[in-house]
């Protein structure tokens, strides 16, 4: 089973956040992953246009998680649409991926980011653009440990595409936890 990587990040990106998001939706689906996000626009809508790109895309790659029951409210690149009807509560179902990866973000995705380490996700960072995903990226979110066996455990700080899969294939299978309250 191909492992879905939710991205995270602005619903509003400039030309380097929607750089950065096309060539990891690209470098995802070349990589034999699918991508998940919340559907909206921003770096949303461009991490599944850069999928979209990939010669090894397939249709159902880019599943959208939609705040509404509108189904119509997803941006248009969306292979899947699952309305949820839930608002903001829905973002625990965006990161409930294999790994999260974050692009820039405000609020929304500090929460996402939030939720995600609390279900021992591996996270992912990118450094170099502005918003919450710089701000995280390096850190621990909190004192808990949530791997003993993984003594750096942390967010990880990215700038491209090529950085991101490179973590992603050395620690994919390290992030196997689930949280306690959920098996």
């Amino acid at each position: 089973m191909r492992k879905i990587i939710a991205v995270v990040g602005d619903a509003e990106s400039d030309s380097v956040k929607h750089e950065n998001a096309f060539e990891l939706g690209k470098a995802l689906i070349d990589n034999g992953y699918r991508v998940q996000s919340g559907g909206k626009s921003g770096v949303m809508e461009s991490v599944f246009e850069g999928a979209k790109a990939s010669l090894k895309y397939k249709e159902g790659d880019t599943i959208a998680i939609v705040p509404s029951f509108n189904p119509n409210s997803a941006n248009p690149k969306a292979d899947i649409v699952i309305p949820t009807g839930l608002d903001l509560l829905r973002d625990a179902i965006v990161v409930s991926a294999s790994a999260v990866v974050a692009i820039g973000g405000g609020a929304g995705t500090l929460t996402e980011i939030a939720i995600a380490w609390q279900l021992r996700k591996l996270i992912i960072a990118y450094d170099n653009v502005d918003g919450w995903s710089s701000k995280v990226a390096g850190t621990k979110i909190d004192r808990r440990v949530r791997y003993s066996d993984i003594p750096d455990d942390r967010v990880y700080g990215v700038n491209s595409a090529e950085q991101t899969i490179g973590i992603l294939k050395n620690n994919m299978d390290k992030y196997n936890r689930i949280h306690k309250w959920l098996r």
